[in-house]
Formats: C-alpha cells, structure tokens, sequence
C-alpha cells in the first residue's frame, strides 16, 4: 500500500524529505511529513482504500495526540470499527483510521485483532513514545537502525543513505546470502541496520531512544494441537477458509487482478475468486517463458498450464514476454530487493507488475505460502528418506553419501540425489536444516580473503535455524518442523520481500489470501499425513481443488516461478561475471579470494560443481555493495 519512515535526530528535519524520495516508487499518489521534536515522520502513499484526501498520512486523531504512518492493509478493519464507532468518531473509510483508533483504545492489544498485512509507527505525544510493529507472518517489511546520534525505522533499506550511519558490512549476513540466497531473521548486509521481525514490536521514548525495546507479540501456532475431524470435514472447512480468505483480500476501492502461473496455488486462489464472482471480469498475469530453457533446468513449461486454468475458469489471461536483458537489469533488480537476494524470480514479479500497473491493476492477488502451509516442495517429499535413515548404519551412510556426491552435476535427477544425500551421514536436525543450504560451509569459507577466513569459519549460519527448530522441541513430526522454518524464514526473508520490493518498485500491492490468519492457524493444526500423503505434496488442498480445476493442473509436475539460473551463468552471463567478479573490484572491497572465485566458476563451467546459485548470489552482493555501500544511490 505504502511506504513509511521515520527519523529521530538533531537534523531529522533536514533528511526526511529525501529519504522519504528514496521509496517514492512506494507511494506514488501522495507523500506527507509531521514533525515532532527531533522525530520526523514520512510517508508515501499508494491509495487502495479511501482514495479520497481522509486517506491522507501522517493521519492525525481528532485530540490531536496520536499519529499513525502505515504500510498494508487490514482485511478486518471493518468488524474492528464496529466496536469503535460509538466511542469515535470516523471521518474515512480507511483502515489506517480504524487502526488508529484501535491502537487508541486497546494499545498493543489491537495486534492480535489484526488480520492483514502491516508495518506501522504510532505516536503519542503527550508520553513522548514510539511504537512501531510488524504483521504476524513478515508480508510487509521494516527495517531499523540506533546508534547515539539517531534511530531511524523504515519500509526499505534506501531510505538510510541519505544520513550518516555505520556502514560496517555484515560478514554473518554475507555468509548467510551465499549458504540460503537470503538471509534469514534480523541480519541484512549491514551490520547495524536490522529487520523488525514478523510478529514482533518496537517501543522506544523519543527522548532515550537508545534504549528501545523489542517485543513479541505472535508466533505461529506449530503447538502439537490437532485438529481430530474426518478428512472429508477437514477438505470442507479448509474450503470454507479459503473462501473467506480471498473474499477479505478482494477489498479494494482499485481495481484487483491475479498472478497465474498454472501452478496449484495461484490457480486456486483465481478458482477461488471465481467462485465467489461468476459474473466480474478477472485478468490474471502469467509469464511466457521459453519453454526449452525451463526444460533445460528440470522443470515444466508453465504456460501450457495457466492457458489451460484460464479457460476452464473464464478468466482473462496476460501473457508478459519474459523480456529480461539480464545484464542490463541485475543492477536495478538488487537495488529495488534492498538486499543481496540470489533468486532471477523478481524479475517475474518485476515484469508482471510492470504490464498490470499499466493495464491500470493497482492490486494483485497471488499463490505465494501455498508450499510453506500445506507442503510443497520437493525439500518436503525428501524427509520421508528420515523413516529409513534412522536404519541404516552410519557406516553405509557415509558410502552411500560417496557415491552419489561423484555422479554428475548436469543432471536434474542426479542433482536432487546429491543434494538428498548430502547430510545423510550427520543427525536428524542438522540434516532437516541442511536442506536449506545452498553451498557446503567448508568450500564457502575459501571464497572469503586471508583476512576474512579466521572470522567467517567461527560463523555458523545453520545455528539459527536449529535454535528455532528447538521452539517447538516437542513436535515429534519432522514435516512441521521443517514447514516452521519454511514459515520463518524462506518464506518470509526470501519470498515475502522480494515479492514486496519487486511490486512496490511498479506501484502495485501484492496481496497474499494463503497467510490470512484464520487459514494459516487452520493450517498448523492439519495431521502432516493431509499435507504429505505419501509423496503427494499439498494432499489436502488438491483434494479441494477436484471441484474447481482439471486434474491435469492439479496433479502435475511441480515448477519453480524462477529462471535457467544455469544456463545463464554457464553460458550466457560472462560479461556480468567479469564486470562485477574482475580482480580489480573483488580486491579493492577485500571480502572474497579472486583466485578462488575464479576457480569456482572455472569448476561450475566444466560441471565439477553445482554452483552457479553461488555465483549468482557472489554477483548479487558485489552489485548490492557497489550501490549501497558507497552512498552513490539516486533514486531511480
């Protein structure tokens, strides 16, 4: 919906309006400022709800005490201003005013009302007092900075160029962009600028800001709880949710659309809308690929799929040329992400919201967290492996491990039975987290310089995900175990900010049914066997789908929302390797070894190594220091 920043210090006033233009991709219709003190606020506003000037923000109480700056939407804002309505009086029909309002009347307490996708900052004056949340699930970001001089919280990373703050790299957040292509939990490129996390809330007086609290006020429900009703009761009020779901995010005052892939989830989302209006006009957005490359890199050809959704559901399908000059673009790409991601998927979504904004679709609904909730990926099917392992000596473990590591990288097949076997000879928790690696430590450690290497091997970025792992300690299924990390961290730091930063660069809100509170509660208390049946993935929610769409959709092969990364990199992408991996660059930032970047392209290239995901991260983090780190960002 919106971008928001806020800036605590002496010149706070002077920096405001241009970090606030940093993020003015964000909010294209308006922009507003309060000031307060050393305290500035800004915000940047797409208009979705109430377009009208009531929609304004900062938006002010009528006792002129309490301001709110807010970014997202909330689904049930208006079941929440029924309870407000006689105490306050409303002059919008906007959910940043009917948040306001709850924040007034019920504190922190209004967070566990919330069903919806939020980061915002209230203000009351008369206490001096900050506070600043995010939603339970991380749809929307936030980041923050302290130091002594000023705080500083913001929707993108951008925005914290226009002052001065410590640049120090993170060499933790570096390791963990080559190891998962992200980074999970609070750490970002640097060191002392930090994610809020889902579920979590900042309280701070704007007079010792120093000394700022975070709290958590959320955490998914993975409690051991199951629901005990039969299959067919549980097909039916998971229907029943999902409906409820898309009905609630179709709330707009703009026009809304869909992302169509021809995946599972996508398709049921737009099923889903279609259902609940047979006779409104939908257009739906999907990617038309080359359908060899696809091929090339183990998957299957999307389009085929999101053509044939798109009749069966009478829908109207846009196909967006896949027109990526890779090159040219891979700066752009990881100056819009804010941070280092190594995925080529944002420039789908970056393409996609490109033609809807100018189809005039302000709104789009997509499939993304059908895999985290009800099990989809391939990562999942591998944990029935676990029901062996145990077996089976460590000893022909470890022999079985050998063999399979010397079969050849080029292979799709013999590639997932490398990475299956990879952990197969350490314990059951380091082999679940092992699954979200990209790159064996050992050999990621060379990459690093001389004097970089004695710090990043103490470093362990696997730590983290073990440590939640123990969070729910009792959970005896491994399959929640590992949909909690999925939940965590790839779906919330991977997926969720691409999939924001990449919308809000085109003006365009991506909305996401599959978190609605209500359904992903649903969805921890489903027995794992409804999720994994077998080796069918996403069991129970294609058992809904029978009634919506053909089963040669709902039962086909798996297909990633991504690019031939491999292709690319092998053989397409040496231009973009030697300008941004050359000798020159690597040595002069003194964090990688350029002999030993060199040879692992060299290895990749003659398939000894399965690394073209790390080099792709390698070039993400040298494009993102080379604009971030160096204060040279203009807004663009």
């Amino acid at each position: 919906m919106c971008g928001i920043v806020g800036l605590i210090s002496k010149n706070s006033k002077e920096k405001i309006i241009e970090c606030n233009n940093l993020i003015a991709h964000r909010g294209p219709d308006d922009a507003g400022y309060l000031y307060h003190g050393d305290l500035s606020l800004a915000h940047r506003r797409l208009s979705i709800q109430d377009l009208s000037e009531n929609g304004h923000q900062p938006m002010i109480s009528m006792d002129e005490n309490y301001i709110i700056i807010f970014n997202g939407e909330i689904y049930n804002h208006w079941d929440i201003r029924k309870n407000l309505e006689d105490k306050y009086s409303f002059k919008s029909h906007s959910d940043t005013e009917t948040l306001l309002y709850g924040f007034i009347e019920y504190g922190k307490e209004i967070l566990n009302q919330l069903n919806g996708i939020f980061a915002f900052a209230i203000l009351d004056k008369k206490k001096n007092e900050l506070f600043i949340a995010r939603d339970q699930f991380g749809v929307k970001p936030v980041y923050y900075y302290c130091d002594n001089n000023q705080f500083w919280f913001s929707s993108e990373i951008k925005s914290i160029l226009n002052t001065e703050f410590d640049q120090t790299i993170s060499n933790e957040a570096i390791v963990n962009y080559l190891t998962f292509l992200y980074s999970p939990a609070d750490k970002t490129p640097f060191e002392k600028v930090l994610k809020l996390l889902p579920g979590h809330y900042i309280t701070l007086n704007i007079n010792d800001f120093q000394n700022f609290k975070i709290e958590q006020y959320y955490e998914i429900p993975f409690d051991n709880q199951r629901i005990e009703k039969s299959e067919s009761d549980l097909i039916e009020e998971l229907e029943s949710l999902l409906i409820n779901a898309v009905q609630r995010q179709m709330l707009s005052d703009v026009p809304v659309g869909f992302f169509l892939s021809g995946g599972l989830d996508s398709s049921c989302i737009v099923a889903i809308a279609k259902k609940i209006y047979p006779d409104k006009k939908i257009n739906c957005y999907t990617i038309k690929t080359n359908e060899g490359e696809k091929m090339d890199e183990g998957f299957v050809n999307d389009l085929y799929y999101a053509r044939i959704v798109a009749k069966h559901l009478d829908v109207n399908l846009i196909e967006v040329e896949a027109d990526i000059n890779i090159v040219k673009e891979f700066d752009q790409m990881i100056y819009h992400l804010d941070e280092p991601q190594a995925d080529p998927a944002p420039l789908n979504v970056l393409n996609i919201c490109k033609k809807a904004k100018m189809d005039g679709q302000t709104v789009l609904l997509g499939g993304t967290a059908g895999d985290d909730l009800f099990s989809g990926y391939r990562r999942h099917q591998s944990l029935k492996m676990e029901t062996i392992v145990c077996y089976i000596p460590l000893f022909l473990r470890k022999i079985i491990r050998s063999f399979v590591q010397k079969l050849p990288v080029r292979i799709p097949l013999f590639r997932r039975l490398k990475k299956l076997t990879t952990n197969l000879h350490l314990s059951k928790t380091e082999r679940i987290v092992g699954y979200f690696s990209w790159f064996d430590k050992e050999k990621l450690n060379l990459l690093f310089s001389d004097n970089l290497k004695p710090i990043v091997r103490k470093y362990q970025p696997l730590q983290i995900l073990k440590e939640y792992i123990n969070k729910i300690p009792n959970e005896k299924d491994i399959l929640n175990q590992m949909l909690f990390l999925e939940m965590k961290f790839f779906l919330t730091d991977h997926n969720l900010n691409y999939t924001d930063k990449m919308s809000m660069a085109t003006g365009v809100e991506v909305r996401v049914p599959f978190l609605d509170k209500e359904l992903v509660e649903f969805s921890t208390k489903i027995p794992t066997n409804l999720k994994l049946k077998g080796i069918t993935t996403k069991y129970i929610l294609k058992k809904v789908m029978e009634k919506y769409l053909p089963n040669e959709v709902i039962y086909r092969s798996k297909s990633g929302f991504g690019a031939p990364v491999r292709k690319w990199i092998i053989n397409d992408l040496d231009q973009l390797i030697n300008r941004l991996l050359s000798k020159e660059n690597l040595e002069k930032r003194g964090i990688f070894d350029y002999k030993e970047v060199q040879q692992l392209i060299n290895d990749n290239k003659a398939g000894r190594v399965d690394a073209s995901y790390t080099i792709w991260a390698l070039l993400a983090i040298e494009s993102w220091i080379k604009q971030f780190d160096n204060k040279t960002i203009l807004k663009r």
